[in-house]
């Protein structure tokens, strides 16, 4: 069994923005009209702590806000299981999946469903809570230790001539089996960690680590007025005092128009702004918060402060988006928007969408909300889209849909022009593609090429892929996205966590700018480029993000010093334990998942602390048996111990788990080598190569170990496919050169160090090593 667990469940987060910009994907948008400027201090002190007093208090004074959001998604984000808000049939009907056979029934009054259990057993459980409403809805049953679960047999919420009204399995391909950690009673669905934040208001999880049991609560089982707003007691104080005009007393102050209008530029029929913001938007904040890929790194969620001081987030990573920076996995729409001209021009979540319905200001017509900025006289013309009149909507070439949880269309808010070429180079969609499968892209670019002529303008995933695959010129690429000003800066973050090592002087020189840059996403991805940096070079360049006001990038800082703790030097060491306690407390915010507890041996390991570390290790294990870094980093502190047959039972422990586990195969086999066992060593070696062949580490060390053995021609047959497939991968590069070099290939051995030259022309042992084959 493999795991599949973070690329597949829906409600693994992530995100941010870029500072003083407006942000988030308009979906995002609920709750910000009607309440505007936060209290001024001196006006704050006399009044109490704020604490929630619940929507319907708030309707008493807005009661066309509240009428408007009752009926909106985020009203019914989670109900109680009832009469009134269930939506599937559970008249005993049944549900086949595989050999599981489901029946969903009622019984005095409340809803239940027989299925499989944790043990693989059909089960009766009764039905808790409703979970969302359309096109989908899922149910959730209480387990014990206080936790919540969904079902991955869902309701298809849609009418029946849109092929509805159904029960469907959200993972209809694969059997999901009861020891699977994507079954519905696993800890991949768990609602209390994965879903509970952004389903309800004033959510507080209360994991207890010693019992390893929830008692999760809320103020509201759905996302009410308070969600969005902050805790409105202040208000409420002030409103019934008649002393609004003092300030309205809440937490964070959502109006992000700031008295500007959008204006029509008649020259290019697209609307502006009539003036400049003053203050960084607040809706990326608010919003981005759930409508984002992003984890949790504090406990108490705090209303007004930047995103990134409670949330950790996903840069474009490889898996979550393609290289262009399209959605692939459900990203929720924010880092998207983060990509857009939109973005750029100071459109808020609310300038598209009802900040209270969410639903789409000019109704369910998609180019209507288009045409509020864009004059359908020169954009809702065949001389714009050459298609003919009402064949297509903006959105059908701008904003490109992708299916997730089989049936929920999500649109990629990054509004972007289609682009057929990027496809062809990376393998990223287009949105030509949707409506002309059977053309291919190389036909689609032509006819883009043949209307609007044949300029493209400089794009970021030629650099993104390169960085990705380990492709030709591929740092040289990234440090031309990381400093283009024209880019994104989620995309040019991106670009800066994909430098490898070692770096020539152009991208030292881009990392150590993006240290320094005002745009947190930039900081973040030169912190993590940092990761694989030489020990003397990530002392003096991430020690400076220690002080970082933000606390998503002193944690970065802390993840980045930890191996050399005590390298420190004593001018750095006060802030690096006052950031590394700040990394302690954010691990133990999700004490539940196996990554804290490999995060927290690591960290005791560094102090010096093996019983500790042993115990994080092995605690990660418990909770999830196939949590592979848990298992790697264990097995690597027994090698350190010389408790080598422990190291080995444990790999082999985890591969009775799961045999096709690259990183334990790739694991096993060093340890073998440590041990001289080299025959089962290149084996292992081999199939962690073999099951993972878009790692050039393991195709690396796999060659190495042939030619250590005297297997000289197989191991450059390795390392010369490897140099095909990862052809800026300076370690593949540097071992063919050296084992054609030994073999007494001179001349392949110059034509491979040429080619190592091209791709890192300031690398003076690459000209060192050229110098000794041309004498």
């Amino acid at each position: 069994m493999s795991v599949r667990v973070l690329r597949r469940f829906r409600c693994a987060h992530v995100f941010r923005c870029r500072s003083y910009r407006p942000t988030l994907a308009a979906l995002a948008a609920f709750g910000f009209v009607g309440c505007g400027g936060s209290t001024e201090p001196e006006t704050l002190a006399a009044l109490p702590e704020a604490r929630f007093v619940g929507s319907a208090t708030c309707a008493d004074c807005h009661a066309a806000e509240v009428d408007a959001w009752s009926g909106s998604h985020h009203a019914a984000a989670m109900q109680p299981a009832s009469r009134d808000t269930v939506l599937g049939d559970f008249d005993d009907a049944t549900f086949r999946y595989y050999d599981v056979e489901s029946r969903f029934f009622t019984r005095d009054d409340s809803y239940r469903v027989i299925t499989d259990g944790p043990s693989g057993a059909l089960e009766e459980y009764e039905i808790a809570y409703t979970f969302g409403v359309y096109p989908l809805q899922q149910y959730l049953v209480a387990l014990d230790g206080g936790r919540l679960q969904p079902l991955t047999i869902a309701w298809d919420a849609r009418p029946v001539e849109d092929g509805g009204h159904r029960w469907f399995h959200l993972y209809p391909d694969e059997f999901i089996a009861h020891d699977d950690p994507l079954h519905w009673t696993g800890p991949e669905l768990n609602w209390n960690y994965m879903c509970a934040e952004c389903h309800s208001t004033n959510l507080e999880k209360n994991f207890d680590r010693g019992s390893r049991t929830f008692d999760t609560t809320w103020s509201e089982v759905n996302v009410g007025c308070e969600g969005c707003h902050g805790p409105a007691s202040r208000h409420l104080a002030l409103a019934e005092a008649g002393e609004l005009e003092r300030g309205n007393g809440l937490s964070v102050d959502l109006d992000d128009t700031g008295g500007a209008v959008w204006e029509m530029n008649a020259a290019t029929g697209i609307a502006e702004r009539s003036r400049v913001r003053l203050r960084a938007p607040r809706q990326a904040d608010a919003c981005g918060r759930c409508h984002s890929r992003r984890s949790q790194i504090a406990a108490a969620y705090e209303f007004g402060r930047s995103l990134l001081d409670t949330h950790l987030p996903a840069l474009l990573d490889d898996g979550l988006y393609f290289a262009d920076g399209q959605i692939r996995d459900e990203v929720y729409v924010w880092g998207s928007f983060l990509q857009s001209r939109m973005y750029e021009a100071g459109v808020s979540c609310t300038d598209c969408h009802d900040p209270h319905t969410a639903a789409l200001k000019t109704g369910s017509e998609a180019s209507g909300v288009c045409a509020t900025c864009h004059l359908r006289s020169r954009f809702d013309t065949r001389e714009h889209h050459h298609h003919a009149d009402g064949d297509v909507d903006c959105v059908d070439c701008h904003m490109a849909s992708r299916n997730y949880m089989q049936i929920d269309g999500r649109r990629d808010h990054s509004f972007r022009v289609p682009r057929p070429d990027l496809t062809a180079s990376t393998g990223a969609p287009n949105a030509c593609g949707q409506c002309h499968p059977a053309q291919g892209p190389e036909w689609a670019d032509a006819v883009l090429r043949n209307w609007f002529g044949p300029a493209r303008s400089p794009h970021f995933a030629a650099a993104i892929h390169a960085g990705r695959t380990r492709g030709a010129r591929a740092n040289a690429l990234l440090v031309a996205a990381a400093d283009d000003p024209t880019q994104p800066g989620i995309a040019r973050g991106t670009a800066l966590s994909l430098l490898a090592w070692p770096l020539d002087t152009a991208a030292a020189r881009a990392i150590r700018a993006g240290l320094g840059s005002g745009d947190p996403l930039i900081r973040l991805g030169a912190a993590r480029a940092l990761r694989s940096a030489p020990a003397d070079i990530r002392l003096q360049w991430a020690s400076s993000l220690l002080d970082d006001p933000l606390l998503a990038l002193r944690l970065e800082a802390v993840g980045v010093l930890l191996p050399l703790r005590s390298s420190m030097p004593g001018e750095s060491f006060a802030s690096f334990a006052e950031a590394e306690n700040e990394y302690l407390a954010a691990q133990l915010v999700n004490a539940e998942r196996p990554e804290a507890y490999t995060n927290l041996g690591g960290m005791f390991l560094a102090r010096g602390d093996v019983p500790r570390a042993e115990r994080s290790f092995r605690t990660a294990l418990d909770i999830q048996p196939l949590a592979t870094p848990a298992r790697v980093n264990l097995a690597d502190l027994y090698r350190q111990l010389s408790r080598d047959e422990d190291a080995q039972a444990l790999l082999e422990e985890g591969l009775a788990l799961d045999p096709d586990n690259g990183a334990l195969r790739h694991a096993l086999g060093l340890l073998l080598v440590r041990q001289q066992e080299t025959e089962a060593a290149l084996a292992e070696l081999e199939r962690a190569a073999e099951l993972d062949p878009d790692n050039p580490r393991y195709a690396y060390v796999y060659g190495v170990g042939l030619n250590s053995i005297g297997e000289t021609d197989a191991a450059i047959a390795v390392l010369e496919r490897a140099r095909q497939s990862f052809d800026g991968d300076f370690d593949i590069g540097w071992a063919l050169v050296t084992t054609l070099r030994d073999a007494g290939r001179s001349d392949d051995a110059r034509i491979a160090a040429e080619s190592l030259r091209q791709q890192f022309p300031d690398n003076p042992d690459v000209a060192a090593l050229l110098d000794t084959l041309t004498d």
